[in-house]
């Protein structure tokens, strides 16, 4: 069951993000992308490592909020009334892609990964969480804050003058 639903996912992921590149509108763009990256965290949580997953799906989904406020704020066309597209240099970009996925999964097949040495901690969890936030975990809780009180901030400024401006 688990392999089903890995590849499922694997799938999910690599469609959605397809579609980035494919949608005209950039809401549609934005969704797309959210649910590629909900795609990775839930395989992430497949893999046994519930806190990068929950905190992947968590950052992603606020991460795209903020996209589709600002979006909505900032661009005349946030519906996608009018096709755009999201690529540049379509060639360019298509060879740096292959390229690069070819260099990566190459180094995946090729490198000479270490063995496990030792046995895992008894709580993997609180051992990730003390190896990336060490002694920052004040910081990153008074940033959490912060960007928190920013986005309800330029959404109350954003409502009060309206998407052009003064239109009273």
């Amino acid at each position: 069951m688990d392999v089903v639903l890995f590849w499922v996912l694997a799938a999910a992921a690599l469609v959605f993000g397809y579609l980035v590149f494919r949608l005209d509108s950039m809401a549609q763009v934005t969704f797309a992308l959210l649910a590629s990256f909900l795609a990775v965290a839930a395989l992430v949580l497949l893999l046994g490592l519930g806190y990068l997953g929950v905190v992947t799906a968590l950052m992603m989904v606020i991460e795209m909020v903020i996209m589709a406020v600002f979006m909505i704020m900032f661009m005349m066309n946030p519906a996608g009334l009018m096709p755009m597209t999201m690529v540049h240099n379509k060639v360019g970009s298509a060879a740096i892609a292959i390229g690069t996925f070819v260099v990566l999964a190459a180094g995946i097949l090729l490198v000479d990964w270490p063995t496990r040495e030792g046995e895992p901690p008894p709580d993997p969890t609180f051992a990730l969480g003390e190896a990336l936030m060490g002694g920052q975990m004040l910081t990153m809780m008074t940033l959490g804050v912060g960007l928190f009180a920013t986005i309800v901030a330029t959404v109350v400024l954003s409502t009060d003058r309206g998407r052009y401006g003064d239109e009273r």
